[in-house]
């Protein structure tokens, strides 16, 4: 459980829905939340939980719900979001990759900056990222007060020799991890099967081991990209993956819709986790990954936007949504993941999937306060009456829920977001920054050409 990091007088917000997202998946309408010193304090029904006299009083009148901070288990930042569109994967990858040939330090801070408001904004307190330069999202993310856990892009392949290496990445571990009181973490990152040689997989095994850090990779995206490592490496990813020592728990794979059973069936023996991204998955036409298929076999599995360079958006609401609904549409169920069990992906289960789960991913006694509130006074959140044991806030939010419905975020008990507004920088400034900084990495990158996902 969560340690006390600040101090000052206990926050409480009171007469507001309130979805803890634990075990039980406990809920109080009217329920109260008690944090102090970055941790929580007490939960459960107004009234019945005592606030002290001295706490900073919220008083929701019955127009806000309370949740844990949401959690994007992969994200790539990126600045130029809108500039490699209307391609399937294979041909989407090499033009996305123009801007990291010209990619430079101050680039990346600006371009995690620019994800991190967004995912502020939109109630996203953790996020899993895979970029360059870690050192400056570390800042970025410092700056702000989120979470990152940061995973660089690395691969020896000499035609993708402007990607991180496993020397940046030892370094970036040595610089950041555990840094802001923990709230920043560094992985190893391997960027793809096809980017690193066997040498690299060995080599990220042993330095992860050397650390107790965690790896992260991309795999099964696209059939054609699956049918490439078949022809490639005599196997598919998964048992490549296993014959080169990289899957255990703490493992964490991104996306893998083109998984076949045994596969599914080596990360349930491995303790693998997978990172299901369903919008950009259906926005590069790569398909539905199995989502029922791993919560059968056991496989941890929770959400990620991928990033606004495939999805245009890092809003954890559009991936609740559509990962139910991409569920219910390809299984013809429209059981399939329910309101309850679609905000769990985007709470606890990305917790665990990212190894924090003692620490936030719900509302309990004793957790960091990673807390948002949402304005459910509005169209289209309503109605907000439970009826006939029908509790309509919890679909809706899931269902009709915005980014732009979140008001308050706090992280560790530490307010980030006040009302809708950035509280820790100035967002003005910051945007006109990142405008500059954009135009001028689109005027550097007119010199970079499409290098295929595997040359010769």
């Amino acid at each position: 459980m969560g340690t006390h990091t600040d101090t000052g007088a206990a926050t409480a917000i009171v007469n507001a829905a309130v979805y803890c997202c634990d075990d039980a998946f406990g809920s109080f309408n009217p329920g109260t939340v008690v944090f102090s010193d970055g941790v929580i304090d007490a939960v459960g029904p107004s009234g019945e939980v005592d606030v002290g006299e001295s706490a900073t009083v919220i008083d929701a009148g019955g127009r806000l719900a309370v949740l844990p901070g949401l959690i994007d288990a992969h994200s790539h930042s990126s600045l130029l979001k809108g500039y490699s569109e209307n391609a399937q994967l294979i041909d989407w990858l090499p033009e996305y990759q123009r801007e990291h040939q010209v990619l430079t330090p101050d680039d990346a801070y600006f371009g995690y900056l620019v994800t991190y408001m967004e995912s502020l904004k939109g109630g996203t307190t953790t996020v899993m990222d895979m970029y360059r330069f870690g050192q400056r999202g570390a800042q970025a993310a410092t700056e702000l007060g989120m979470r990152a856990h940061l995973v660089p892009y690395a691969a020896d392949h000499p035609t993708k020799h402007f990607f991180e290496t496993l020397e940046t990445s030892e370094q970036l571990i040595r610089d950041c991890h555990g840094a802001d009181d923990g709230r920043i973490q560094a992985w190893v990152g391997l960027e793809h099967i096809t980017y690193c040689s066997e040498a690299m997989f060995e080599a990220a095994r042993e330095l992860a081991d050397r650390y107790g850090v965690n790896i992260h990779t991309h795999t099964s995206e696209q059939v054609e990209e699956v049918e490439l490592v078949v022809e490639l490496f005599g196997d598919r990813p998964v048992k490549v993956f296993e014959e080169r020592g990289i899957l255990r728990p703490g493992s964490v794979l991104a996306h893998c819709v083109w998984l076949d059973d045994d596969e599914i069936e080596v990360l349930a023996d491995t303790g693998t986790g997978v990172a299901h991204c369903p919008v950009s998955n259906m926005k590069l036409a790569s398909g539905p990954a199995p989502l029922q298929h791993f919560r059968e076999a056991g496989v941890t599995a929770a959400l990620g936007s991928d990033g606004g360079i495939s999805n245009n958006s890092v809003s954890m609401w559009e991936c609740m949504k559509t990962g139910s609904l991409l569920q219910k549409v390809t299984r013809l169920d429209a059981t399939a993941v329910s309101a309850a069990e679609a905000l769990r992906m985007a709470t606890i289960d990305g917790a665990r999937l990212l190894g924090i789960d003692r620490e936030v991913g719900s509302i309990e006694v004793g957790k960091h306060a990673d807390v948002i509130t949402v304005d459910l006074w509005q169209p289209h959140l309503m109605p907000l009456a439970l009826a006939e044991g029908h509790d309509p806030i919890l679909w809706n939010l899931v269902f009709a829920g915005r980014a732009s419905d979140v008001r308050d975020v706090w992280v560790q008990g530490r307010r980030c977001l006040d009302g809708g507004e950035i509280c820790r920088i100035d967002e003005s400034q910051a945007l006109a920054e990142i405008h500059e900084r954009t135009v001028d990495l689109l005027e550097r990158r007119k010199s970079a050409s499409a290098i295929p996902m595997v040359a010769d």
